[in-house]
């Protein structure tokens, strides 16, 4: 299991996945064949799943942010999985409760771009869109705080 200084790790990670072992062994006070040594077992456990950056879209030209709700057979996931994978503008998707079966996040150039690709996604179902305007809340992950207690904490 997971104690206060892997929550302190991961949540240090979290905010900057390129800090050294040595940096991230001064702020829990341990050595850094120590953290190394969490840190590991932590992707061991798969609670560190991969290091990623993150993009500013806009900044490479992808101006439009949309959120496309998919009403989609399941007998199609054999072929849609694949497809919604090879799309290099797809952010997001995951398969919902609800109305709709599919919850996809895309970024597009254009308007133009966006509506050609829902057409596409036409073929599987029909669809809901919904454009960002702005984001409150920039992707962050899940906030880290304190374990929870364990049942002999509890009694």
């Amino acid at each position: 299991m997971i104690d206060e200084i892997d929550l302190k790790l991961l949540s240090l990670l979290h905010q900057n996945a390129r800090y050294s072992l040595k940096q991230l062994a001064q702020e829990v006070f341990l050595s850094s064949p120590a953290v190394s040594s969490r840190i590991e077992r932590m992707e061991k456990m798969g609670i560190i799943s991969g290091y990623q950056v993150t993009v500013n879209h806009q900044k490479l030209g992808y101006h439009i942010t949309a959120f496309i709700n998919l009403a989609m057979d399941p007998s199609q996931k054999t072929v849609f999985y694949p497809f919604i994978k090879s799309c290099p503008n797809v952010i997001e998707c995951n398969c919902v409760t609800g109305s709709y079966s599919m919850l996809i996040k895309v970024v597009s150039h254009s308007t133009e771009e966006l509506d050609e690709f829902i057409g596409e996604l036409q073929k599987f179902g029909n669809t809901k869109t919904q454009i960002v305007f702005s984001t409150v809340v920039p992707y962050r992950g899940i906030v880290l705080g304190e374990l929870p207690a364990s049942d002999e904490q509890k009694t």
